[in-house]
């Protein structure tokens, strides 16, 4: 077969539309698992030709076509695109002269010359799909696409037509706090904004990356200190949404988990304006997650409740059975609870919740100011006050705490 992949000759680039065409990947193992799902999500049509394949390939049998024996040159007639995968150089020669014989492209995963095709590296910001080929060295390929990826991301290269601007809202979880934990899918709405309604708990230094002509609308809600009404955010995105603005509504943690996030999809489904949602990462596992305690442990905790502590127990407008969440063995996990933790405390213990159940507050979560604050139901009212807690913190309450930091819990009894 002659030799396509010449040192003196570049490669022609080329989008392939594989959707509804068919795709033929030989071999079953580590590099065809790698390659099936961008098949699968092109929507190719794939069939996998392997006497054995990984587990993960196994799982997608219902997505592809599974032929579980060795190749034969007959598998790729009809293939528009061919993927010689196997670990065998012989057999991934043959695949490639079936293809050749065929005019059918084929990538061969041990010899990029031995193929008529190369892999590049891509990557996607928005609407744009980066390729990189680096002239057969994958990782010189993947390093300069990761460079690309992220300087379109952070805005030092630009594509203005790469995001969708249409007039509207887009409700972005921004994530417990820290820039990094940002999804790429919010960093794309905050690109795209005419308008950013941020709350205080939304990653700040993101906010400096916005373009001049973004208006920044600060809608930050102060415990005990001045706020924003929800009806006056809901005006606000609203009006901005019908003046033909994209309005991004950018919030701490996730939407929709005591983030009134509904409240305005609500408000502007009543005004005809359309409305997407990019969830977030929410503080309540997050948090927990980045200092290293978990909200589950096999063995130790089977369930975690999550709950608003902004009222306390005992106030008529609480919507929870305090009662019911002394009873229960798991995790919980307190949000907005800081001023009225030692009324929680006091009511979980009262129903029979041990004393001696461990505590970690979680003070600043993912943030440079972050610290934990070890204690128990019983000391933790006391602990709140000698460690001068305040919000923003995420209280935890359960034996999860205790398999974190089991040094600490020894010395209380518990090992």
């Amino acid at each position: 077969m002659p030799d396509h992949g010449s040192s003196d000759a570049h490669p022609y680039l080329a989008g392939l539309v594989l959707t509804g065409r068919r795709v033929v990947v030989v071999g079953g193992g580590h590099v065809a698992q790698r390659r099936v799902p961008t098949f699968l999500a092109a929507g190719a049509r794939v069939t996998v030709v392997s006497p054995e394949v990984t587990p993960a390939i196994e799982g997608l049998a219902g997505e592809l076509t599974l032929v579980l024996r060795e190749f034969d040159e007959p598998d790729v007639d009809g293939a528009w695109y061919v993927v010689a995968a196997t670990d065998d150089p012989d057999v991934n020669a043959r695949v490639a002269a079936a293809a050749e014989a065929r005019h059918t492209f084929c990538v061969r995963a041990d010899d990029a010359r031995g193929g008529t095709a190369w892999t590049p590296a891509v990557g996607h910001h928005g609407s744009v799909t980066v390729g990189v080929l680096g002239n057969r060295e994958p990782r010189k390929s993947a390093a300069l696409r990761d460079d690309i990826v992220t300087a379109l991301r952070d805005g030092h290269l630009t594509a203005s037509d790469a995001h969708d601007r249409s007039p509207g809202v887009v409700l972005v979880g921004g994530g417990p706090g820290e820039p990094e934990l940002v999804t790429v899918a919010a960093r794309h709405a905050l690109a795209s904004a005419d308008v950013v309604v941020a709350d205080r708990l939304a990653p700040r230094e993101l906010l400096d990356e916005l373009g001049p002509h973004v208006e920044l609308i600060d809608v930050a809600k102060l415990p005990r200190g001045r706020s924003a009404s929800q009806e006056l955010i809901n005006e606000v995105i609203v009006d901005r949404a019908l003046a033909g603005k994209r309005v991004v509504r950018f919030k701490g943690g996730d939407s929709f988990v005591f983030g009134r996030g509904y409240e305005e999809i609500q408000a502007c489904a009543a005004a005809g304006v359309p409305v997407t949602v990019v969830p977030g990462l929410t503080s309540a596992i997050a948090v927990p997650a980045r200092v290293g305690i978990p909200v589950t442990h096999r063995g130790v905790a089977h369930d975690f409740t999550v709950i608003s502590g902004h009222l306390p127990p005992g106030h008529p407008e609480s919507l929870v059975d305090w009662a019911s969440v002394a009873g229960l063995r798991g995790t919980v996990v307190l949000l907005m609870a800081v001023d009225n933790a030692p009324a929680i405390a006091e009511v979980l213990v009262d129903g029979g919740r041990p004393g001696t159940t461990p505590v970690a507050v979680i003070v600043d979560g993912t943030m440079p100011t972050e610290r934990t604050v070890l204690t128990t139901l019983a000391d933790l009212a006391d602990d709140l006050r000698t460690h001068e807690v305040v919000p923003p913190a995420i209280i935890v309450v359960g034996d999860v705490v205790a398999v974190a930091r089991p040094a600490h819990y020894a010395h209380h009894g518990r090992a």
